[in-house]
């Protein structure tokens, strides 16, 4: 595959702070590409910079082969944004927010009319075409600002927390337009703050933290590296510590907790009620969450 994005030492600073710090990556076509971290950790700059509406300090950033630098209008034709926040024009309906937006592609009038009916049933909002924006639910606002980033067919799909604030069944339904488009051949990157959306979707992810990259690679592959399929959790005891360390065991003290890392808790829990006689403990997969807090000792949403 032909990669879409390629950062190389990619940094970005304001004055002393640096925001971004000598980051570099690839996001391969048809990809769907997670950016996860912590609020501060440079993701919305570094999503800022692909966006061509922030300017790389150094490094590189190319977007389909063109430095962002030289080619800004060329790439934003070829790419759609979700923002994180809600901005679309509450005077208007659903149907003209779409078609207003047209216009900045000079679109024809004709085959705009069929692209937004086309994305209407696409986000099913076909039935709210004439109702006016500002009464719709946060669920149906995220979904017409997903039909509007997808107004010029983008090649490139950016979304910044799609599903912040919704239900459960608003998410779900995001996530399986998201599955579609990315099925169709879109490159799909986002942010966002809930592990649970970031496993299931993305196919491969950075985890940022301070301007950095921590780690990178599948969902999967992450968390097995970094803390192993599961974790079982006890209360912090000295004999609890005793019995892992003359194990060996991979383990972390948190707070009042012992996090113990392990690919088999069953055979980790067997031992603490055997051999330890411990019966207080809990085990439950592991987590991205895990791995943030494993690599930084804080958690991504403190």
């Amino acid at each position: 595959m032909v990669p879409v994005i390629v950062a190389r030492d990619l940094r970005k600073t304001f004055k002393d702070l640096v925001a971004v710090d000598n980051i570099s990556f690839s996001i391969e076509e048809g990809e769907m590409f997670g950016f996860l971290g912590p609020n501060g950790a440079g993701k919305t700059t570094t999503m800022r910079m692909i966006q061509c509406i922030s300017p790389v300090t150094s490094g590189s950033l190319e977007i389909f082969g063109m430095d962002v630098s030289d080619h800004q209008r060329e790439i934003k034709s070829l790419m759609g944004v979700v923002p994180q926040e809600n901005n679309l024009d509450m005077d208007f309906t659903v149907y003209e927010n779409l078609m207003v937006y047209s216009r900045y592609f000079d679109i024809p009038k004709e085959e705009a009319e069929e692209r937004v009916e086309e994305l209407l049933d696409f986000v099913q909002l076909t039935d709210k075409k004439d109702t006016m924006t500002e009464s719709l639910s946060g669920g149906m606002k995220r979904r017409l600002i997903l039909a509007r980033a997808l107004v010029n067919r983008p090649r490139l799909l950016i979304l910044d927390e799609p599903t912040v604030g919704l239900d459960p069944q608003a998410r779900h339904l995001i996530w399986d337009r998201l599955r579609l488009l990315q099925k169709n051949g879109v490159t799909v990157v986002l942010t966002s703050h809930y592990l649970d959306e970031v496993e299931k979707l993305c196919d491969r992810l950075v985890v940022m933290d301070n301007g950095d990259i921590l780690v990178e690679g599948s969902p999967s592959n992450v968390i097995e590296k970094y803390v192993g399929s599961g974790i079982v959790e006890a209360e912090n005891d000295p004999q609890l510590l005793e019995c892992l360390n003359e194990r060996e065991a991979s383990y972390e003290v948190i707070g009042d907790l012992v996090h113990i890392y392990t690919d088999d808790p069953k055979q980790i829990t067997d031992y603490l009620t055997m051999e330890c006689s411990i019966t207080k403990f809990s085990a439950r997969p592991a987590t991205l969450e895990d791995v943030f807090l494993r690599l930084t000792g804080r958690r991504l949403r403190e």
